[in-house]
């Protein structure tokens, strides 16, 4: 049903905690399926220089924060709000329709936490 992708950032997650020292953290929450992420990153000159997550929840949820946590790495706040959900979904190897909802609190969390750097 999920992709090795998947798997591997459930079992092996990236990046897991809190940045004492963010710039910004955003906590979101599917309220359907309760579902809680919370995101902090730390920028430096307009990059983000390192993410991390917690989250609550499903396997997508959890596997789709890790994969948006290195996908951010480096990132300039522009190039960061073109993340979409399913470009999420399609660096894990694509998520089943009914779990979709996995990559789109990841993008949630991700314009939450942008909507605090401006």
């Amino acid at each position: 049903m999920f992709s090795a992708a998947v798997i591997d950032h459930f079992k092996n997650p990236r990046n897991p905690g809190d940045i004492l020292d963010a710039n910004a953290v955003a906590e979101v929450t599917n309220p359907v399926c309760g579902d809680v992420l919370r995101l902090s990153v730390r920028t430096e000159d307009g990059r983000i220089i390192e993410s991390r997550f917690k989250a609550q929840g499903c396997v997508t949820a959890i596997a789709c924060s890790s994969y948006l946590t290195e996908l951010l790495q480096g990132k300039t706040l522009d190039e960061a709000r073109e993340i979409t959900y399913q470009q999420i979904s399609d660096g894990l190897g694509g998520l089943p329709p009914a779990t979709m909802h996995g990559s789109q609190l990841a993008a949630e969390a991700l314009r939450a936490v942008l909507a605090k750097l401006k």
